[in-house]
């Protein structure tokens, strides 16, 4: 498939580019739950427990809590299921993946001086995929707002001259017109006027009737992954401080296949009788963050946490492809496909997002050596994420997008341990609201987990379950046919974790 590099130079609109949409920044403010098994057992309320290697990525303090040096690997098996209600009509669909989810090796260095307020040093690097991005999603149903796929490419085609359309080859026209470019060559729209290349006005070519029977298919694969070096110090065994520098690295690839079949009344005239829209995006790209934590022993059995981590800034870049085939039939049944396929990649230039930060507010109290019981509270205002340079004109725009639908939500999760001898038992729940001021694009996410570990001494083994349920209401496209499918998705994950002391 041909390439063609699509390099933007300061000044020119956001309307020659990729459209980024509000959903691409939230899919990389998002962080899933993820990480060792008893960090998820416990449903990540780590903040002020420490002592494991997740718990770093919630507050960097936790490495000083670690008695000896530890090395230690994760894998995850996940499934997801999505219940997809569009228009009273029930589809699922479903994904299975298996992960290497964590890895991380800390290293403690113990002061001997007896005088040294300053007891030990700890030092580590630790690996987590932060998000698994595998996911299927299929939603299907008779559009009974009557609305049709022709509204999308109109969105785009009106106030555009019929000459920018066909007057230019599709590797030389930027992503506005080459949607129009794709509605007109697929007869999908029709210019006002076909013989005056001013022309700027179309109109659809879809019958009226109302009966639009539509399906979406989305196929996505990928991962968000972090890349952590930790150091923290004790201070006394009272007071332990820690930093963390994070490297993140993305890679998300993203099928979408949009199919409408109009069952309308025939006309004299060639009219549209079905249609497959076909859109294939690659994001994929770098960022860094870093964090900072303390934790502290307000008595031998009571700690407090406080941990900040910074925005992330991503460098991304964006290949998009297209096709589009399409069909048109009149009432003497004489039928005319359409294949609309230019069989180019655009590579567009890169672009920077900044995702939000977060504070997290941690307690925990420890039962001796029975067990104990954690709470994390963590705010993040997703309003302050940002397409950048925010001096363009279209970023301007989608960020005011996003100051409009995004806000603040907090997360709370709750974590227990009770220890029989070398067994452990685990449970945990975590909460977390919208992002969204709408509460409803996506919905409010709940967590149940449980877990078991066994120390051998020298080698531990833990095991941990989790489900998670949230609901979100998704749209096929973000102009035009801006209905959406109502989604319930429900993730399982089985965590295994094995840990070594050096």
């Amino acid at each position: 498939m041909k390439k063609t590099f699509l390099l933007l130079i300061s000044g020119l609109t956001f309307s020659m580019s990729y459209s980024q949409e509000v959903s691409d920044a939230i899919r990389y403010a998002q962080d899933n739950l993820t990480g060792t098994a008893r960090f998820r057992a416990m449903g990540g309320a780590f903040g002020a427990v420490g002592g494991d290697f997740s718990s770093l990525s919630v507050n960097p303090a936790g490495s000083a809590i670690f008695s000896n040096n530890q090395v230690g690997v994760t894998f995850s098996n996940q499934n997801i299921k999505n219940n997809s209600d569009y228009f009273g009509e029930q589809t699922s669909d479903k994904e299975n993946s298996f992960i290497l989810n964590q890895a991380g090796a800390i290293f403690v260095f113990n002061d001997r001086n007896p005088n040294s307020k300053w007891k030990k040093i700890a030092i580590g690097a630790t690996y987590e995929n932060t998000n698994n991005f595998n996911n299927n999603i299929f939603s299907a149903g008779t559009n009974k707002n009557k609305n049709s796929i022709d509204s999308y490419f109109l969105d785009y085609a009106n106030g555009i001259s019929l000459g920018d359309i066909t007057g230019f080859d599709y590797s030389d026209l930027f992503y506005d017109k080459q949607q129009a470019y794709f509605g007109f060559y697929g007869k999908v729209i029709l210019p006002d006027n076909p013989n005056d290349a001013n022309n700027t006005q179309y109109n659809t070519n879809v019958p009226d009737g109302g009966n639009y029977i539509q399906e979406n298919e989305i196929y996505a694969r990928g991962y968000n992954s972090k890349l952590s070096f930790n150091i923290a110090t004790s201070y006394q065994d009272r007071i332990y401080l820690g930093a963390n520098l994070n490297v993140h690295v993305t890679d998300y690839r993203r099928s979408s296949s949009f199919f409408e079949r109009n069952t309308s009344a025939l006309e004299a005239t060639q009219t549209i009788s079905n249609v497959r829209f076909n859109n294939d995006l690659y994001t994929y790209g770098n960022g860094f963050s870093f964090q900072l934590g303390a934790i502290a022993k307000v008595t031998k059995s009571l700690r407090l946490g406080l941990a900040y981590e910074s925005n992330t800034w991503y460098e991304l870049y964006d290949e998009l492809s297209q096709s589009l085939y399409s069909t048109t039939e009149n009432n003497a049944n004489e039928a005319i496909d359409y294949e609309v396929n230019p069989n180019i990649i655009n590579v567009y230039d890169s672009y920077t997002l900044q995702t939000p930060g977060k504070f997290t507010f941690s307690g925990a109290y420890i039962f001796g050596k029975s067990g104990l019981i954690s709470i994390d509270y963590s705010i993040k205002d997703y309003g302050n994420t940002k397409f950048k340079p925010t001096n363009d004109s279209g970023f301007r725009e989608l960020n005011r997008e996003i100051d409009n639908q995004f806000t603040t939500n907090g997360e709370l999760r709750i974590g227990g341990e009770f220890k029989i001898k070398r067994l452990s038992l685990r449970g945990g729940y975590r909460f977390e609201g919208s992002p969204y001021k709408d509460g409803k694009t996506i919905g409010d996410l709940n967590s149940y987990s449980g877990g078991l570990g066994y120390n051998f001494g020298s080698t531990k083994v833990d095991l941990a379950y989790s489900f998670t349920e949230r609901e979100s209401n998704q749209g096929f496209f973000t102009t035009g046919l801006t209905d959406s499918a109502k989604i319930n998705s429900k993730l399982n994950n089985v965590t295994l974790t094995l840990l070594f002391e050096l």
